[in-house]
């Protein structure tokens, strides 16, 4: 199982999943709430985006691992438990990612008995995070000189946000304006 918010989903993420098939028979991408982030998109929307994009990655190498996409809600070990999940996938680009992720995944296997998998990230997406996605969509940066770390749906998406005046995207610009 691949869990997170995926909000949005970036061609790091893929580049996990890409990974990842390669050592199990069945990967799951669980989407989920972050308590600790105000979501941009809405839930159906990012599994829609990501069910998209993954069929894309899926078709590309027909001979890997297959690859679902769904969404959930609560704990992430319930969640991968319930689904049959021999083990967590998390990305990792960087020392501080390992950090929070062993605490993490020790603290996982402690409560659900269950292990991670950490898969190091490609070197073109090792500074790659939904967060500074969205913060530089928020304060209206050239989302098309993006397109090396996130792929052309997500772009689109994000130009949509940008374009709404009253939208969630304008209401964070004018929220770091603030301060």
């Amino acid at each position: 199982m691949y869990a997170g918010s995926f909000d949005p989903i970036t061609s790091g993420h893929l580049d996990v999943v890409a990974r990842s098939r390669h050592l199990f028979d069945r990967i799951v991408v669980g989407i989920g709430f972050n308590p600790d982030k105000e979501a941009l998109f809405p839930v159906e929307e990012r599994v829609e985006m990501a069910t998209t994009l993954i069929h894309e990655l899926v078709a590309s190498d027909p001979n890997a691992a297959s690859v679902s996409v769904e969404r959930y809600s609560g704990l992430t070990v319930d969640f991968a438990k319930k689904a049959g999940a021999s083990a967590l996938v998390r990305g990792i680009r960087n020392v501080t990612d390992l950090a929070t992720e062993t605490q993490l995944a020790i603290t996982n296997r402690q409560v659900a008995d269950i292990e991670t998998v950490f898969i190091v990230t490609g070197e073109s997406y090792a500074f790659t995070s939904s967060s500074l996605i969205r913060q530089i969509a928020a304060l209206g940066g050239d989302l098309d000189r993006l397109d090396s770390i996130i792929p052309p749906l997500v772009i689109e998406r994000l130009k949509i946000l940008q374009a709404d005046p009253s939208g969630l995207l304008r209401a964070m610009a004018n929220d770091a304006n603030m301060e």
